[in-house]
């Protein structure tokens, strides 16, 4: 395959996959599915029809093509330099919410975790309310061991679907998937679709009651209205990376239009105009003075891809 022509690229698996039902884009934009709303092109940007178009993709795809997965881009920097081969997104096909028993959901990997939350309040049942604090997609979810307020993914996974660089399917228990503190232990080729969540009965009132709180709690300390990716950096053991960035006096601090939150300083933003590297080194830098001032290295929570120009 073609490694310098992107609509050549694309071309190459249209011919070599004549049962592909899902939408292939050579050059696709990627800057307007990210939060930030900075970074280069997809080489190739393909959305699977369900969960067998992807399989079927992925063993029909040459082990040489870089395989790239993508979610809601909440939690994510493309760099300027865009992302070589193909980049996959989850879209519709992924995004159903089935009810199993009376405390189960069944949500495709494509759902907004506040969605989740939302048919979780809607069913009575508790347990799943932290989701509505969570930005990003059930994918993203599974793949960090997302959490918030206290609670984390691998404390209400009951099960993962994901499809592998081969294109077999497995399911794999919260076992299998070796969670820790915003990290899952999986191999990184497998590609999540659908997870199974449990909950325990609760009254809607005291559900909605919770979410609302998440929810204003949120809008009250986070700059959730800006163009941001979130918590930047990882809590260390011990500590919270915001008073360790204060501790730094980075509060504020700025790179050409990227700019640490004054509201929660492990908040990145984009004032309009930043670049993806505006942003990581502003974010590198904010690394350097918090270990030059506290000894503690932070680790980003935000995941990087792509290349630098």
């Amino acid at each position: 395959m073609s490694e310098t022509a992107t609509s050549g690229l694309a071309s190459e698996i249209t011919e070599a996959m004549p049962e592909l039902r899902g939408r292939l884009k050579p050059e696709a934009t990627l800057a307007e599915l990210t939060w930030f709303r900075v970074g280069g092109p997809a080489e190739v940007l393909f959305t699977p029809a369900d969960e067998a178009d992807l399989a079927y993709f992925l063993k029909h795809l040459p082990a040489d093509v870089p395989v790239t997965m993508v979610g809601l881009g909440s939690n994510l920097l493309v760099r300027d330099g865009g992302i070589r081969g193909v980049v996959i997104r989850l879209g519709k096909g992924f995004g159903t919410i089935a009810l199993e028993g009376s405390d189960r959901l069944r949500a495709g990997t494509a759902v907004p975790d506040v969605k989740l939350a939302r048919a979780a309040a809607d069913a009575s049942i508790a347990g799943l309310a932290f989701y509505r604090g969570i930005p990003g997609s059930l994918g993203g979810a599974l793949r960090m061991n997302a959490g918030a307020h206290g609670s984390e993914t691998k404390d209400v996974l009951v099960e993962a679907r994901a499809v592998d660089r081969q294109g077999d399917i497995h399911t794999l228990s919260v076992a299998d998937l070796d969670y820790t503190y915003r990290h899952c232990g999986a191999p990184e080729d497998l590609i999540f679709t659908e997870g199974l969540f449990q909950g325990r009965p609760g009254e809607q009132a005291a559900i909605q009651a919770e979410m609302n709180e998440i929810a204003d709690y949120r809008e009250e300390v986070q700059p959730i209205k800006s163009r941001t990716g979130g918590s930047t950096f990882k809590n260390p053991p011990g500590h919270k990376s915001w008073q360790l960035i204060d501790a730094a006096g980075c509060r504020g601090l700025e790179v050409g239009k990227a700019k640490v939150s004054e509201l929660h300083c492990n908040f990145l933003i984009n004032e309009g105009g930043a670049t993806a590297d505006d942003l990581e080194t502003l974010g590198e830098t904010v690394r350097a003075r918090v270990k030059e001032m506290s000894g503690v290295d932070l680790d980003w929570e935000i995941k990087r891809l792509g290349a630098r120009k």
